[in-house]
């Protein structure tokens, strides 16, 4: 929900409008009490559509065949003027999700909820078939989902079959992945009740599987493969594959009735317990939320206001009304209470925080961080729970953020097998909704396909795995360039501040696939620039003074003008002393890898004049990271080390995105689809998201130079390496 816009009527007939539901190309959809207290959802049409007279007709036709469906599966219509200047309609409100938000926030539904969700439906649709109508668009998304069963909505295209209004040969009218091949072709005189199966078939396929079962590529393409393919049934449980088959048998004569659909599937979930109970807890929060709005009492004001504009409606109670709308009228009552029953079943485990000024309390939301707080990157991860305890102390003292966070820290100690273990708590506490971590790549591999599997969006801050694609992993997010992109930097300065001729790249072995794809790299990027590279391999095993002088040796006898050295801390030392010692003087060049503070401590003076590659800057030396340095100095009493800031800003990604849905929309899988949407620009860094596989796109690529025994930040690589 979100509040109420200046240019948003205050009433609508009898119906006093309290909250923004949803906008879209036709019009906005408004929750709405009327004088006795029912809550409606109320669709209001956009004044240009409304002087339309093809527009206003089809919206009279919406009005008449919503009105003729009789069933407790469909969403009722309770109130409509059509004729009105600007047209709308109310139905009863039911405060669940859609099957589509549902899916994509959680996943795929058990079993016995979807044989229950499919059953209601076929019943649904025996009705809208009982009228003479024919759905048109059975979608994930015109269905609702309530505590005592799913809703049907949207009869926007329903027609009769014989209707000629949507019959023109070729017309494709529908949703493209739910249609039917009948709808598909646009062979609208032989679209009947068996296209609407063929739709729920694909719908039921949805909701088991989490997949389309006819793709999401462009609407042709999925056209296309509706008309001519096999539908995609892997993930459906065995109990339901045949029903589902036949359902979506190319030919309508080949397809069960939606009665025997119900009877296939009836038997399966029940009334109040038909949901699992992270959705139970989501409509419980939904409803609480809708009955913690002020009554109509609180939001009456005498008369109108000026410039808003009003629709003549009937006065309530309606005259004529009929027993049937009050009957409507205590169910919708009645889909509120059993939320208001779950609520006090789940609510209050993410809790409440106490408002600024001493208001209503704020829904609590836990985000959760993962950190390497004791083991071999302990100074990373303890620089990122410091940043991500300052930004939640940021957040939480915003007036205007309509939740609080709570921050649950969870040390790995850097162990894969500790870091899968905390990963399974996390993904079964449904009060987390958000991860920030783990430090490591050997961490964050070992824990992806855990958080993905449970939708729980893992924002990382010093993670930079390769493989780890946006598109396979849809709930992470990684908010540092991957190691690929590491050479970029180094390729900059050895063409624009070194000008190499000749350049020497050093594998070392002990660092794996890292070593070798940054000297691949950087080959390539220099051989693009036409410099000559020359390939050395450190070997895994190797320790002793005499093979770093024998590397180093190898390097000046090949006349080299630089060294990139792409090993850790330990071994790059070696080799820094090794180079003075062999009176080596061109550049050196190493990765975040060896930009530890141990480099210094051991290379000694050889350290001098080493340049850095790193994915992290130094928040002392940004004019925009000042407040922040400031605040880290209070609280902590030194200087913001590295990626400190980098987790400062990954939290308050995270928290941007919970506050912009809202706390009662805030759940896991709609946090990941918000990040994806989030353009944030913080103080390190702005990060978008791209539809390739790079996922979130930055420009936070540094280099550092060591002088006087210390690390200096020489600033963001494309302007650090300007010549001139």
């Amino acid at each position: 929900m979100e509040p109420l816009r200046g240019a948003d009527p205050a009433r609508i007939a009898r119906y006093r409008l309290v909250r923004r539901l949803g906008t879209g190309g036709m019009g906005v959809v408004y929750l709405a009490r009327s004088a006795g207290g029912s809550l409606v959802a109320v669709k209001v049409i956009r004044a240009a559509h409304a002087g339309d007279p093809g527009f206003r007709a089809r919206f009279r036709r919406e009005v008449e065949t919503a009105g003729r469906v009789r069933s407790p599966w469909v969403v009722p219509l309770l109130d409509a003027d059509p004729e009105a200047e600007s047209p709308w309609l109310a139905t009863a409100f039911v405060p669940g999700p859609s099957l589509a938000e549902a899916v994509e926030a959680y996943g795929p539904l058990p079993g016995a909820s979807v044989r229950f969700l499919g059953a209601r439906l076929a019943q649904a649709l025996g009705a809208v078939h009982g009228a003479g109508l024919v759905h048109r668009d059975v979608k994930p998304g015109n269905v609702l989902l309530a505590v005592d069963g799913p809703r049907m909505i949207d009869f926007g295209i329903a027609r009769m079959p014989e209707d000629t209004a949507l019959t023109a040969s070729g017309m494709v009218v529908g949703s493209p992945g739910f249609l039917s091949p009948e709808q598909a072709q646009g062979r609208g005189r032989e679209i009947g009740p068996a296209s609407d199966v063929f739709s729920l078939g694909c719908l039921l396929a949805f909701a088991a599987a989490g997949v389309r079962p006819f793709g999401r590529d462009s609407a042709a393409e999925v056209l296309v493969r509706t008309v001519h393919d096999e539908p995609d049934l892997d993930g459906v449980p065995a109990s339901l594959l045949s029903l589902l088959r036949d359902c979506l048998a190319k030919e309508p004569g080949a397809r069960p009735t939606v009665t025997g659909i119900q009877t296939a599937l009836d038997g399966g979930g029940g009334a109040g317990g038909w949901l699992p109970e992270s959705l139970t807890g989501l409509i419980a929060r939904r409803s609480a939320a809708v009955l913690a709005l002020p009554a109509v009492d609180a939001t009456e004001v005498s008369g109108t206001p000026a410039g808003v504009d009003t629709v003549p409606g009937w006065e309530d109670p309606p005259r004529g009304a009929t027993r049937r709308r009050l009957l409507v009228l205590g169910t919708v009552a009645g889909v509120v209470a059993a939320g208001a029953t779950a609520v006090r079943l789940t609510a209050g485990r993410s809790g409440h925080a106490s408002a600024p000024g001493g208001g209503t309390p704020l829904p609590r939301l836990v985000l959760a961080l993962q950190a390497d707080l004791t083991g071999g990157d302990k100074p990373a991860g303890r620089a990122q729970e410091n940043g991500v305890r300052l930004a939640v102390d940021h957040f939480n003292a915003r007036a205007d953020r309509g939740l609080s966070l709570a921050l649950e820290v969870h040390d790995d100690g850097g162990s894969p097998a500790r870091a899968r273990r905390i990963a399974r708590q996390l993904a079964a506490d449904a009060r987390v909704r958000a991860v920030i971590g783990p430090t490591t790549d050997a961490c964050a591999e070992a824990v992806l396909q855990q958080y993905t599997r449970a939708l729980l969006p893992m924002v990382s801050v010093s993670v930079g795995l390769d493989g780890a694609s946006a598109r396979e992993y849809r709930a992470y997010a990684a908010t540092r360039p991957p190691d690929r992109n590491l050479p970029e930097p180094l390729v900059a300065y050895l063409v624009r501040t070194v000008r190499t001729r000749r350049t020497v790249l050093i594998d070392d072995a002990a660092e794996g696939d890292f070593s070798w794809e940054v000297c691949a790299g950087v080959a390539d990027g220099l051989r693009s620039a036409r410099r000559t590279t020359i390939r050395r391999t450190l070997a895994a095993g190797a320790d002793g003074a005499g093979d770093f002088r024998a590397l180093a040796e190898s390097v000046t006898a090949a006349e080299a003008d630089a060294v990139v050295f792409a090993g850790g801390c330990a071994r790059a030392a070696e080799l820094a002393r090794a180079l003075r010692a062999a009176g080596f003087s061109g550049a050196r060049l190493a990765t975040q890898r060896a930009l530890d503070p141990r480099f210094l401590a051991s290379a000694g003076d050889a350290a001098d004049g080493w340049v850095f590659a790193a994915a992290f800057l130094d928040p002392a030396r940004v004019t925009a990271a000042k407040p922040f340095v400031a605040a880290y100095r209070e609280r902590f009493g030194a200087a913001p080390p590295w990626y400190s800031a980098e987790a400062y800003d990954a939290t308050l990604f995270v928290a941007g995105a919970m506050a912009a849905l809202g706390a009662s929309r805030a759940e896991r899988g709609a946090i990941a689809g918000r990040l994806r949407e989030t353009d944030y620009r913080g103080i390190t860094k702005r990060l978008r998201y791209t539809s390739s596989s790079t996922g979130y796109t930055m420009r936070a690529l540094y280099l550092y130079r060591t002088a006087g025994g210390r690390f200096r930040f020489l600033g963001q690589y494309e302007e650090a390496t300007v010549t001139g």
